[in-house]
């Protein structure tokens, strides 16, 4: 069965509220058996406005990526991560 990833991209506007975000989503990653493979660090912008936060995330399969970001412990997450940052979340399916 193919992984699941999530592709974020943010540029975090409240670096100390950013941490509530981070210490909330941990319960859904946890849940959901996330694996991190890039999580900030240098990065170039190859095309596009890109952003100064990009992070990867692997799940077991593209349901595990789906189920985690719908569940109710990550939409808690979002709603602080949403106050404190600007971005965008894509789910993939692996091959």
């Amino acid at each position: 069965m193919p992984k699941g990833y999530w592709i974020a991209r943010v540029d975090v506007r409240d670096a100390e509220g950013y941490k509530d975000y981070v210490a909330a989503a941990k319960l859904a990653f946890d849940r959901f058996g996330a694996k991190f493979l890039a999580r900030g660090g240098e990065h170039e912008k190859a095309e596009g406005p890109g952003r100064a936060r990009n992070v990867i995330i692997e799940f077991e399969s593209f349901a595990a990526a789906h189920d985690c970001y719908h569940s109710p412990e990550y939409q808690r997450a979002v709603a602080i991560r949403q106050k404190v940052a600007d971005g965008e979340i894509v789910l993939v399916e692996g091959i």
